[in-house]
């Protein structure tokens, strides 16, 4: 029994340092990446699979049921919410004009601008 749970907090701690590795990642990716859009790109991939696998190891290591839901909505809201905050930040780029058009492989929304204009 007791191997078990050193198994567990061992999977838990490997768990956290991944996620605090991705994490890491995403922040130099935010701080090197040259434009909005891929800094919105590594502001949002990694955070949210690094939040995930944070908590993933914490879950691990509490074991707790009370526990385990105050996670689970932690990493719902997560999941809802940073990628969207991405999304607007990314589109309102686009619409002031800070956005490379000439990087672009695909442009999508110009032509959905210019036909509603």
């Amino acid at each position: 029994m007791n191997t078990w749970r050193q198994i567990l907090d061992l999977a838990g701690a490997v768990l956290v340092f991944a996620g605090a590795a991705i994490c890491l990642l995403g922040v130099i990716g935010m701080l090197r990446l040259p434009d909005v859009l891929s800094r919105s790109h590594a502001a949002t991939k990694p955070q949210t699979l690094g939040m995930i696998l944070v908590l993933g190891g914490v879950a691990l290591r509490l074991r707790s049921g009370m526990d385990l839901a105050t996670l689970t909505l932690i990493a719902f809201f997560q999941m809802m919410t940073g990628p969207v905050a991405a999304h607007l930040v990314a589109r309102s780029a686009y619409r002031t004009g800070q956005i490379d058009h000439a990087e672009l492989l695909f442009d999508e929304l110009d032509e959905q601008l210019t036909r509603r204009n």
